[in-house]
C-alpha cells in the first residue's frame, strides 16, 4: 500500500454551504481529491476516471488532513481508502482512463 497526504483548507468553500453549522466535505468532491492525489503520485495524467464503487463511511470536514492509501491490482485498477485520524471516511476501487485503454495503470 501507498500512502499519501492531503488536506482540505479550513475555510474551504464548501462548507458555507454544506452545511452551515455542521460542515462537511461533499463526498463527490472527497473522491475527486483522493483520485486526483493518486494520478500525481503516480505521475499519470488521469483526467477520466471509472469508478467501480465509493464508500463514505464518515465524513470528511473543512482542515481534515486525509490519509489516503491505495495499490494497484493486477488487473489494472487501483483500490484505495482514505482516513481521517484513524477513521475512515472513504474506501473504494477505480480504474484510469489511462488504464482502461491500454489494460495498463502506466
Amino acid at each position: 500500500m501507498t500512502e499519501i497526504k492531503f488536506q482540505f483548507p479550513a475555510n474551504h468553500p464548501c462548507g458555507a454551504g454544506h452545511f452551515p453549522g455542521n460542515p462537511i466535505i461533499p463526498g463527490a468532491l472527497l473522491l475527486d481529491e483522493t483520485l486526483a492525489s493518486i494520478a500525481a503520485d503516480l505521475a499519470i495524467h488521469a483526467a477520466v476516471w471509472h469508478v467501480k464503487s465509493a464508500k463514505f463511511p464518515q465524513p470528511a470536514r473543512p482542515g481534515d488532513v486525509v490519509l489516503a492509501s491505495y495499490s494497484l491490482t493486477p488487473a489494472g485498477e487501483i483500490r484505495f481508502e482514505c482516513a481521517v485520524s484513524g477513521k475512515k471516511v472513504l474506501s473504494g476501487v477505480a480504474r484510469s482512463h489511462h488504464a482502461a485503454k491500454t489494460g495498463s495503470i502506466l
